[in-house]
């Protein structure tokens, strides 16, 4: 579904991606993992093209899309959820959630969609007329993954999704994130929390220092004695 072909990015003389090849499948989790600063949410910004390549080609469904505006990406079905959340503060929940749906044409569907955000997410169902800005950090995030859903998806990218939540919040949110995978929506999960991320996860890649290091079947990497000393505690 999803070829990246050496993929290079700089920020000025900083060298942030050095060339990574990777790819993911249809129906597959795929979670890249890796320190601060190894290039996991560039990597994201560079697929969806928010940020500006050197060199490389992004290749999704066969079509080359490296230079395609980030506008038309997500018209291809290619959604980002980015780092932080990155709601509309001063809309409510439900403005939010419409907002998601604004490249749509099927507008007769929009509603089922709704209902069906309102079931994954039931406290945002609560919340509908409450301004975004006053939720919660998990409910914000719940939000931010509810607006992309209204978007109808093929690839999901999910940059830091337990960021900053409390551990009972972060399995909530683990355990939709499966429950979408289920659904039919293929996901490239970039997160801190490299044992939730490997859990749910196919296939692992390691970023260091803008290069893939290791990757692999999931079970393998999380019984990999290098990789559960460097990001497991061992």
């Amino acid at each position: 579904m999803l070829k990246i072909e050496n993929l290079v990015v700089s920020y000025g003389a900083i060298r942030a991606l050095k060339g990574i090849s990777f790819n993911v499948e249809k129906n597959e989790i795929i979670s890249l993992i890796g320190s601060n600063g190894a290039g996991k949410t560039t990597t994201l910004h560079a697929i969806s093209n928010l940020i500006k390549k050197q060199s490389g080609s992004v290749i999704f469904k066969g079509e080359n899309i490296t230079d395609l505006s980030a506008d038309k990406i997500v018209r291809k079905g290619l959604i980002q959820v980015p780092e932080g959340r990155r709601i509309f503060a001063n809309l409510t929940v439900k403005e939010n959630l419409e907002m998601g749906a604004y490249t749509r044409n099927d507008k007769n569907n929009i509603k089922d969609d709704l209902d069906h955000v309102y079931s994954l997410f039931p406290r945002l169902k609560e919340r509908l007329k409450q301004e975004a800005g006053t939720l919660s950090g998990g409910e914000q995030q719940m939000l931010a993954m509810g607006r992309s859903l209204m978007s109808k998806p093929e690839l999901l990218l999910l940059d830091e999704p337990s960021m900053g939540l409390a551990p009972i919040l972060v399995d909530e949110i683990f355990e939709i994130i499966q429950k979408i995978n289920q659904e039919g929506t293929t996901i490239l999960l970039v997160e801190q929390n490299a044992f939730k991320a490997m859990s749910i996860a196919n296939r692992v890649y390691i970023l260091e220092t803008g290069q893939i290091a290791s990757s692999g079947n999931s079970k393998d990497m999380i019984s990999d004695p290098a990789v559960r000393k460097a990001y497991l505690g061992g």
